[in-house]
């Protein structure tokens, strides 16, 4: 516990450093859009109408989803950008309107006397109603600082730092320590910052200046605060960076290599992993965790990540859009060369072996309904609940499994995969899409049922390298050691390790790394 708790630590200054700049940024930039829209939508009742019709629509998307989107639109950049452009709509509605309704709720006769004394509309505007609707403004920046502060969490999908990356590994890690991190300091960031304008909106009220002064220096004291441990920590690696370049290899000693890795155990421990090999290279590793499957493979076709690790069936299926799976070498071999003709994107290897989804049930569960094979599962199908991944039952595999075998009348639930094993083990689903080297199949005791169809593809676990980073021989000589040194028993271990005793993703690492270099 004292290690997990000094690593959580050690990643909060850059973590909440990230959150701060993000929902700073995202709010001020929707101060910006939104208060001068006001003013102007304010005094024409018709354009009020149809801007806040539309901010009301983009509040009701959710904030998962408004963040997905932006990649897309984006052609497929990920980290700050998406998430900054999905926060600043996120936060338009509660300003905007406020601020409509602050200036279309000050009385006639006030307008009336200010024009009977000669103001021009601008003096009128900045002296008179301004100043009256402001208390109603900073309660709309109020409520829009938790919804945006709150929503940052959600950026860790689409590649943003934030203090989400303490919940999202946390859950998938069961590492229970990090998710209560990332819940109490981003909860924590949300009061200070709404008690904060609440201040703020008395000082408007009541005309205080002295006391809107002193509340804008502590805000500006929070936020430095806030990002300055980030620099110091950034100017603290410079140091220790130069001395592994000066006995490194030539090559990318000295080098920013930035490493992947999708939401789960496994995709956090090869991550880790290959951090570790191309920090020995003398290169420095950044890692961009919690990415989605069609995310990822963005980030590495842009250059946006240089390296990571995906499966040959997803690719095939998912990103080449194939139907039917082919035998595994050919599958590895037509994926490898379509990736680099329209992509640029080298496919290094094959790491030795596959993570495959299968179907899992409980072993006396499958016995007491006399079920070995998927075949078996069709003639029950409507009696029977299947979880898994928010992503599996979108994917192709799904779909053609279900067809191959009938299992069209059997109920689907959606949950994260953390939580996929102990539902199949507890009975609340009967079957779910498992992951054949997750530990906890044999720690649950669950029996993976056969594919007699092969309709599932090989999913062999490949290191991919984005046009860039293929340009750079030393990152490609930095893993090629990981090639084909990795079987299904010593992923399996590594992944039990981390689910099922409580390591980090790092420990299981090094663990991992050891064994490879004996």
């Amino acid at each position: 516990m004292n290690a997990n708790l000094a690593e959580r630590l050690a990643e909060l200054p850059h973590l909440l450093s990230a959150h701060v700049i993000l929902s700073m940024t995202a709010l001020v930039c929707g101060i910006a859009v939104s208060v001068p829209l006001g003013i102007v939508a304010a005094q024409r009742p018709g354009l009020s109408a149809v801007t806040l019709n539309i901010a009301s629509v983009i509040q009701t998307i959710p904030g998962l989803a408004l963040l997905a989107l932006m990649v897309p639109l984006l052609g497929g950049m990920i980290g700050f950008w998406p998430a900054f452009l999905a926060l600043l709509l996120y936060s338009l509605l509660p300003i905007l309107r406020n601020t409509i309704v602050g200036l279309q709720g000050i009385e006639p006769n006030l307008r009336e006397a200010a024009r009977g004394i000669g103001m021009t509309d601008a003096q009128r505007l900045w002296q008179v109603e301004l100043p009256l609707a402001l208390p109603v403004i900073v309660a709309g920046l109020r409520t829009a600082t938790v919804w945006v502060v709150g929503a940052a969490t959600l950026a860790t999908p689409v590649g943003a730092a934030s203090l989400g990356n303490y919940i999202f590994a946390g859950l998938q890690t069961r590492n229970w320590l990090s998710v209560l991190f990332g819940c109490l300091f981003a909860a924590g960031l949300a009061i200070v910052l709404d008690q904060a304008i609440r201040w703020l909106e008395v000082a408007a009220r009541d005309r205080r200046r002295g006391l809107a002064l002193g509340v804008g220096a502590f805000l500006v004291v929070l936020i430095g605060a806030s990002i300055l441990p980030r620099y110091v920590s950034l100017a603290g690696e410079a140091g220790p960076s130069n001395q592994i370049e000066a006995s490194a290899a030539p090559g990318i000693a000295g080098e920013t290599v930035v490493v992947g890795a999708k939401s789960y155990t496994e995709q956090y421990i090869l991550a880790a992993l290959m951090q570790r090999r191309l920090e020995s290279a003398g290169a420095r590793g950044e890692r961009l965790d919690n990415l989605g499957s069609t995310i990822a493979f963005d980030a590495v076709r842009t250059g946006e990540i240089d390296v990571y690790v995906d499966f040959t069936g997803t690719i095939w299926a998912t990103v080449m859009n194939r139907p039917e799976p082919v035998e595994r070498h050919l599958m590895f071999t037509q994926m490898s060369a379509w990736l680099w003709e329209e992509h640029g994107i080298l496919t290094l290897g094959r790491l030795g072996y596959e993570n495959a989804y299968g179907f899992a049930m409980r072993r006396d569960r499958a016995e007491a309904l006399g079920v070995d094979s998927l075949d078996d599962l069709a003639p029950i199908a409507g009696e029977l609940e299947i979880g898994g991944d928010p992503e599996v039952f979108a994917r192709a595999e799904w779909t053609a499994t279900r067809d191959a075998y009938a299992l069209g009348p059997m109920r689907t639930r959606s949950m994260d995969s953390t939580f996929m094993y102990t539902a199949v083990r507890d009975g609340q689903v009967d079957v779910i899409t498992a992951y054949t080297t997750d530990g906890r199949i044999a720690a649950f005791d669950l029996a993976v049922l056969d594919d007699p169809l092969a309709v599932l593809p090989p999913y062999d676990a490949v290191i991919l390298l984005s046009p860039q980073a293929a340009r750079r021989p030393g990152l490609a000589d930095a893993l090629a050691p990981l090639i084909g040194a990795i079987d299904a028993t010593l992923m399996r271990e590594a992944n039990r390790r981390v689910d099922m005793d409580g390591q980090t993703p790092a420990q299981a690492a090094a663990w991992l790394d050891g064994v490879i270099s004996e």
